[in-house]
């Protein structure tokens, strides 16, 4: 049986299922596990991508800080690939990371590298935490790219080394990650689930927190959008193909509200899906020269209900403590209900920032 959505029902199961309609969260593991990860993305015009993904949920409540502790200090709270994921879903990994890496190439890389490799944990052991910059560089054969890698080998051993579960990541030092053994950062009597039931609940994990997903798409960088046959299929009305939907979806009330977002927002990752389901056109054009652009350096793509319906191109001045709105940028002109509901979330950034609209 396939179940038949309108485009707007599956706008608003997609929006309620990344929690950004007016039932918010209040608990930040909660909320990350929920959405399955916040991306740790450094670009900072307004906010950093963590910290805006979840202030959209959490509101003016949360506070940069609380990642910090869930990571550094509480234990409720792990760093894998640069995404930020509740502890609790660790034993999901646990067997992935045992079995890699599948790549004959790296393999032969790390058996190289062997002396290299007991350097970097001698050390850890003796001196960590340690960040890249204190780990010298002793390999005898250099990671094999001629792209951004190349010759990193101190940050490729260690990013091997996290995705074995042998090291991990314990915090910052500035933008630095702070390295040190596995056996530190997770705890000792964590189980391991077998890889294909892991993969099983991560797909399941991953269709909840999207609402559906079409069957057919791009196997997206950073984290994968794919579920396989998670859920029940679905057909969305005057959209080309089938999708898989979360039954539980079917079940939530929808209670519309204003968000601004984040450019790497788990709603518009997916920029495919975006334009199927939500019809928004948006790039992120921080990568485009400034007479190209068409919205801004980083402008925030502004939720309206089960709609998206333009960007906001602001920066965070911080030391004239303004956010200066540059444009605000809308698809079709808004409504005076519209206006003022965006305003207000405009002014809330603000505030949450500490800074005054400008």
């Amino acid at each position: 049986m396939v179940i038949e959505l309108s485009r707007q029902d599956a706008r608003r199961i997609a929006v309620t299922a990344q929690l950004l309609d007016d039932h918010r969260p209040d608990d930040l593991v909660e909320t990350v596990g929920r959405l399955g990860f916040v991306q740790v993305e450094p670009t900072a015009a307004v906010a950093p991508t963590a910290d805006l993904v979840l202030w959209s949920r959490l509101g003016s409540g949360f506070e940069p800080s609380q990642v910090t502790e869930g990571l550094e200090r509480d234990g409720t709270l792990f760093e894998l690939d640069l995404l930020v994921r509740p502890m609790a879903d660790l034993p999901l990994f646990l067997a992935e990371m045992a079995a890699w890496p599948e790549r004959e190439s790296t393999r032969r890389w790390l058996d190289d590298n062997e002396e290299f490799i007991d350097d970097v944990l001698d050390r850890l052991e003796l001196e960590g935490p340690l960040t890249a910059r204190d780990i010298p560089d002793t390999s005898l054969v250099s990671w094999p790219s001629s792209g951004w890698n190349n010759n990193r080998n101190v940050m490729m051993v260690l990013e091997c080394l996290m995705r074995q579960g042998r090291i991990a990541v314990c915090g910052r030092r500035g933008r630095d990650r702070l390295w040190d053994l596995a056996e530190r950062v997770y705890h000792a009597d964590t189980p391991t689930v077998p890889m294909d039931q892991a993969l099983r609940i991560r797909a399941e994990r991953r269709l909840a927190a999207q609402g559906l997903v079409p069957d057919r798409t791009p196997d997206l960088p950073v984290e994968t959008t794919r579920v396989g046959d998670a859920g029940i299929p679905a057909a969305v009305e005057g959209v080309r193909g089938s999708w898989r939907l979360d039954p539980a979806a079917l079940d939530r009330d929808f209670a519309p509200r204003t968000a601004l977002l984040s450019p790497f927002d788990g709603l518009i990752r997916d920029r495919k899906r975006m334009a199927l389901l939500f019809e928004f056109d948006y790039a992120l054009e921080m990568y485009k020269p400034a007479a190209k652009r068409r919205w801004g350096y980083y402008a925030l793509p502004v939720l309206h209900g089960d709609r998206l319906i333009g960007k906001l191109d602001a920066t965070a001045d911080r030391d004239r403590g303004i956010l200066v709105v540059h444009a605000l940028h809308e698809d079709e002109p808004f409504a005076p209900a519209v206006r003022r509901a965006v305003i207000n979330e405009i002014e809330s950034l603000a505030d949450w920032l500490g800074l005054r609209v400008g």
